[in-house]
């Protein structure tokens, strides 16, 4: 398809540089009816059902944005994918700076050495310190991996390490959160347990590749960048339980809703159960797509042209979700990371 089909216009002061306060606060636009709705994540009990099952993502994003230096030349990384305990695949600037076996010094003891260069300034970093000694040095010396689009003087800051996990964080690996899980707080989820609506979990290591423009003509030439996710058991069995009673399959955020569909595509399910599953998947979701295992999905605002517009398209429709985002636009919602959320059914389910 062509990408001029998933561009519109976005004014600057529609991106939220901070989330709501409290998080539940945030506005919901409610596109499941015929008509839209304008309501906040607070009612979300109240447009689920009994007996759905809600599943988010459990991934803990890590600072994974550092700082150094190769001689005199600064040198910016941001890690994007683990290929071993010492190794990452990261997003280096200025990439012209960097050639295969340089070495970036972020702090005393604490180096990578580039084993490999691709497009676009990826390189593949090796590091003086391995497995929980690597994680420890990130924690101290890195930076949260806020989106380029939040534009703030001096980037990230000690507010941000905590506004930038959801509540539902506990697998280290990520390098961007899952936005949609930013919303939720205590009482939301005890008011969601109050209306009978399960919870379950999965994982997908968010990759810094999620920022990345489409840049060709037609989507067909895009390349994924793969990030790594699993499906437990307990929500596999949860899964199966819930398709056999009637319940829906609720999927909090876009990276959800990927790991969901990449396990059932790999086990070729066609009957919406989802398998225990783990690996990884560049799965890559735009209008025309079947989807297998989702019925309902809350989610952010996404960036034009991007690849989550393309999956939202595919999921409730490229002409409802351009009208949608023109509404949202006009009645003041707050967009990407930060921002507001919505609410979408599948179109192709309520054929």
């Amino acid at each position: 398809m062509k990408l001029e089909l998933f561009d519109f216009d976005l004014p600057r002061e529609r991106i939220a540089n901070r989330p709501a306060e409290p998080r539940d606060a945030a506005r919901l636009l409610d596109l499941t009816g015929a008509a839209f709705a304008d309501r906040g994540v607070i009612d979300l009990p109240d447009l689920l059902q009994p007996g759905d099952l809600m599943i988010s993502n459990d991934t803990r994003v890590i600072p994974a944005r550092l700082r150094g230096t190769k001689g005199e030349a600064r040198i910016e990384a941001t890690l994007h994918k683990q290929e071993s305990l010492d190794s990452w695949r990261a997003f280096a600037r200025p990439g012209k700076r960097l050639k295969l076996g340089s070495v970036i010094t972020f702090a005393p003891g604490f180096e990578a050495e580039v084993m490999e260069k691709g497009e676009g300034g990826e390189v593949l970093l090796r590091f003086s310190r391995a497995g929980a000694d690597l994680v420890a040095a990130l924690e101290e010396f890195g930076e949260m991996p806020l989106p380029p689009y939040i534009e703030r003087d001096g980037g990230s800051d000690a507010r941000d390490a905590e506004d930038y996990q959801t509540i539902f964080a506990r697998n280290k690996g990520a390098v961007a959160a899952p936005t949609a899980g930013l919303h939720f707080t205590p009482r939301l989820l005890d008011a969601l347990a109050a209306r009978g609506v399960k919870r379950a979990t999965v994982t997908l290591h968010v990759g810094a590749g999620t920022f990345l423009p489409v840049k060709v003509e037609d989507t067909d030439d895009h390349k994924m960048h793969s990030e790594w996710g699993s499906v437990p058991a307990e929500t596999a069995k949860l899964i199966a339980e819930t398709r056999s009673a009637g319940g829906r399959i609720i999927a909090v955020g876009t990276t959800t809703l990927r790991t969901l569909e990449a396990a059932a595509g790999a086990a070729g399910s066609t009957d919406g159960t989802v398998p225990e599953w783990a690996g990884d998947t560049d799965i890559f979701i735009t209008p025309g797509y079947r989807f297998r295992a989702v019925d309902v999905l809350l989610t952010n605002f996404h960036l034009p042209k991007s690849t989550l517009f393309m999956l939202v398209s595919a999921f409730s429709g490229l002409e409802r979700m351009q009208a949608a985002y023109a509404h949202a636009i006009s009645a003041g919602y707050r967009f990407f990371s930060y921002g507001d959320a919505c609410l979408l059914s599948c179109e192709s389910k309520n054929r």
